[in-house]
């Protein structure tokens, strides 16, 4: 363990030092090329793991650098190049080590774009290529930034700006599957290209209205999945159809602000990777709602409470597990990394939470939630930790989870704490397949520097 130490100090060194290239954000004019691009350097731990089948205590060190290339070819045309390095240190056979967590040097976005329209009228972006996704709430698609690696698409996506405030974004896309994907060329940062086809297809969008309810911005939203197999490498071929709206009011002080997010989602899936495996019928659906309050003053105190409520896969002939596609979970619960506990699935959940922001360098939020399962007899959340029988219940304990912030050098370099403490109930302490019956606690420090 030494020498992965001296690793990430010798990474930590390497970020410290100090960019000298022009801001990611300055205005590209005709013929311009800019870089930008990124550094981060992570040491994560936990001690009472909730994830089935892996180590109860466990630790890993992230590295992920980023070089993102734009040539302004003209007023209306841009290309874009984005290579992303994602490499893992200090894993052993127990660590829960996917590609979510390495995927060597991958160019995750290489993309032709074109913008048409003018002020005051409607405004279309168009881009071709390999691309990232940040789609409404970034609950279904998004690439997640929290994550060591990132979710990227090949094909079309356009966004269509009104003059009145509507606005929508359309996608046809083949969601890149990272390659590799078996534990030892991930434990060797072995680099092997990400591989999209058209047994893999998202298409969809969402139509968004300013002031539609008052203040408040509202959405729709719809997108359909398509999945079969590949060869060698058999899936449950999903064929997923997802619907829902959200409306929201963005904060600000003195004023209470509320988001509702909802979605219902059927279709069929295949009920395992088996290829004589039969399908069944999806049923899933999700809501989250929450409604906060900003106090005056510099600190810009919020204080918000939450409720998400995913559905789980019952005993029945019906599959009513929601799948989140390709959102992301940071947002609105704890760390994914090695914690990856809580997530979009199988789950009730109040919460209450508090951010703020002391100075323009700091930022933190902190929350609590109480956890359930939807479905007493589906795995919870993402932990994988299941009791078909139902015997072990239906209550999964307490989680205390928060986020420190603080820019070292403004806009160059930050700093970054991450924590999650889970008071383990009945479920977690009794269902057969457990890693550890004492309560979980996680620790993920982060330094990333920007140019």
């Amino acid at each position: 363990m030494q020498r992965y130490g001296l690793i990430l100090v010798a990474a930590i060194g390497v970020v410290a030092a100090p960019a000298r290239a022009e801001p990611a954000d300055a205005s590209a004019e005709k013929g311009q090329l800019t870089l930008s691009g990124s550094f981060r350097a992570r040491y994560e731990a936990i001690a009472g793991q909730a994830r089935a089948g892996v180590d109860s205590k466990d630790g890993l060190i992230s590295l992920r650098a980023t070089l993102l290339a734009k040539y302004q070819a003209s007023d209306a045309i841009r290309v874009a190049v984005e290579v992303y390095d994602s490499r893992t240190y200090g894993a052993d056979r127990g660590t829960p080590l996917t590609n979510n967590e390495a995927n060597a040097l991958e160019p995750v976005q290489a993309y032709i774009a074109a913008s048409f329209g003018k002020s005051g009228g409607t405004a279309v972006d168009v881009q071709a290529g390999r691309f990232l996704l940040n789609l409404g709430s970034r609950r279904l698609v998004a690439a997640d930034d929290y994550r060591n690696t990132t979710t990227g698409h090949t094909g079309l996506h356009a966004e269509i700006a009104g003059p009145r405030g509507t606005r929508a974004s359309l996608i046809y896309a083949l969601p890149q599957q990272r390659r590799p994907d078996d534990f030892d060329a991930l434990y060797d940062n072995k680099v092997v290209l990400d591989r999209e086809d058209l047994n893999l297809v998202l298409w969809g969008g969402i139509l968004a209205q300013d002031k539609a309810i008052g203040p408040a911005m509202a959405e729709l939203t719809f997108f359909h999945l398509g999945e079969d197999d590949v060869t060698g490498r058999p899936n449950r071929n999903r064929s997923l159809d997802t619907f829902g709206g959200r409306v929201i009011r963005d904060p600000s002080p003195r004023t209470i602000d509320y988001e509702v997010e909802a979605f219902y989602q059927w279709g069929s899936i295949r009920s395992s990777a088996a290829a004589d495996a039969g399908t069944l019928d999806v049923s899933a659906w999700f809501v989250h709602a929450e409604a906060g309050y900003t106090l005056p003053g510099g600190w810009k105190p919020r204080v918000a409470i939450e409720f998400d409520q995913v559905s789980g896969d019952g005993p029945g002939g019906k599959f009513g597990r929601f799948d989140t596609l390709f959102g992301m979970r940071r947002g609105d619960f704890a760390p994914s990394g090695i914690y990856s506990t809580t997530g979009r699935a199988n789950v009730i959940s109040p919460a209450i939470r508090l951010e703020a922001v002391p100075s323009k360098r700091m930022d933190w939020q902190v929350t609590w939630r109480p956890l359930w399962l939807a479905s007493r007899y589906d795995a919870f959340g993402t932990s994988g930790v299941r009791d078909a029988s139902g015997r072990s219940g239906d209550y999964a304990g307490h989680e205390v989870q928060g986020r420190l912030r603080y820019s070292i050098v403004p806009a160059r370099l930050r700093f970054e704490f991450d924590g999650a403490y889970l008071a383990k109930g009945r479920f977690l302490r009794t269902a057969p397949n457990i890693s550890s019956t004492k309560n979980a606690k996680y620790a993920s420090f982060n330094l990333t520097a920007t140019f």
